[in-house]
């Protein structure tokens, strides 16, 4: 998603990845458009909300949305109380810049990113030669935004953003951002029905908000809609390289790489003990996409290692509880093969981990901490 969004996607050093989002894929909400929402994110009776809307539309008529389009985007539409609740539960921890790569450099991401640069190469090819940005860039944030457009995010904009806007802890932003959604249809690029996106109204294969589709977004299938949305992603692809571009890319530079001690220049090394970077000045237009560092370096290895380069060379030191990356998988699997479904082997402690951990501890008498550590490991192994 494109805004200063610390609080969104699988985008952020402040993650709600299962993240978007996850990463499980970048959203544990966002499935794509044909599941069914689940109950809190349908529309339900709200007076408060109505009234809202109905002021707004008075506001909206004056700065140029057509009575038309307003009746077209507001049916069916309503107040959504899980997007209200996902507002306010945001998950509000830094990860280790070991475990953000982790995921969006996981092998599976990896592996289907390899996929889509060749499913897409024509495509990419093409929208490379006309804005610079490389084709890798391109299919890596498509990776972390939307995991290659499987979580898209199936909530109604319309009633995302006016919910939002109503409920008034960011109303001015989710009002801008509603009334640039109108604009959309206004044009339109997308019905109603088809404009569907995440539970804050980030939308498509990239994860535009719709002011910065209004401002961004290109037309590069030439058929005079630009979409987003469908299962084409060239549009949505070429949306994020124009993007890119216009924040000033510079071609053929890459984004930075990994290095030893002692390389001049701008040197990050966001986790003590950890890999060290050397990055440029497109490392800071990947910011404009998201700003955090982990983005970018994300963003730049996920490019990297879907171009055919290996895992980091540099090590990450153990973490708080003396466990190792390896150390961590180990107590995973230790903890799977007793029963104990941790959702995965990948050296992330999250929620699912911890839930295991509760219940292997529960079962052999142990405080239930739901915290590893080098003990819990020797009795797994």
């Amino acid at each position: 998603m494109i805004l200063s969004r610390r609080q969104f996607g699988l985008g952020a050093a402040v993650l709600s990845l299962s993240a978007c989002t996850g990463v499980s894929g970048p959203r544990s909400e966002d499935t794509g458009g044909s599941e069914i929402l689940p109950a809190d994110l349908q529309p339900v009776r709200n007076e408060g909300y109505d009234t809202w809307v109905a002021s707004f539309r008075a506001r909206a008529v004056r700065q140029g949305i057509s009575e038309t389009t307003l009746d077209a985007g507001f049916r069916g539409a309503g107040y959504l109380p899980g997007v209200i609740k996902r507002d306010r539960n945001q998950t509000e921890f830094k990860r280790s810049l070991e475990d953000y790569l982790s995921i969006a450099a996981s092998d599976e991401r990896v592996m289907k990113g390899r996929a889509a640069l060749q499913r897409e190469r024509a495509t990419l090819s093409a929208i490379e030669s006309q804005y610079g940005v490389d084709a890798e860039i391109v299919t890596a944030i498509w990776g972390l935004e939307s995991f290659y457009g499987a979580r898209r995010g199936n909530v109604p904009v319309i009633s995302a953003t006016s919910t939002l806007a109503y409920d008034g802890r960011r109303g001015a932003f989710f009002e801008k951002q509603l009334l640039a959604a109108l604009r959309i249809l206004q044009n339109g690029d997308i019905s109603p029905r088809g404009m569907t996106g995440s539970w804050a109204g980030a939308m498509g294969h990239t994860q535009f908000i719709p002011t910065s589709y209004q401002a961004f977004a290109v037309d590069f299938t030439g058929d005079g809609r630009r979409d987003i949305w469908s299962d084409d992603p060239s549009d949505a692809l070429a949306s994020t390289a124009a993007y890119l571009a216009r924040n000033g890319w510079t071609r053929g530079r890459g984004w930075g790489r990994e290095v030893p001690a002692g390389t001049s220049g701008r040197v990050l090394q966001p986790q003590p003990g950890g890999p060290r970077f050397a990055v440029n000045s497109n490392f800071q237009v990947i910011k404009r996409y998201n700003n955090s560092d982990a983005y970018a370096i994300g963003v730049g290895h996920l490019a990297d290692r879907i171009g055919g380069a290996g895992p980091l060379v540099g090590q990450f030191p153990p973490d708080a509880n003396g466990l190792t990356k390896d150390d961590r998988i180990a107590l995973q699997r230790g903890l799977t093969n007793r029963g104990f479904d941790t959702g995965g082997t990948d050296g992330v402690i999250g929620p699912d981990t911890r839930e295991a951990l509760r219940g292997y501890q529960a079962s052999r008498g142990l405080p239930v901490t739901g915290e590893p550590s080098v003990e819990l490991l020797r009795g797994l192994r």
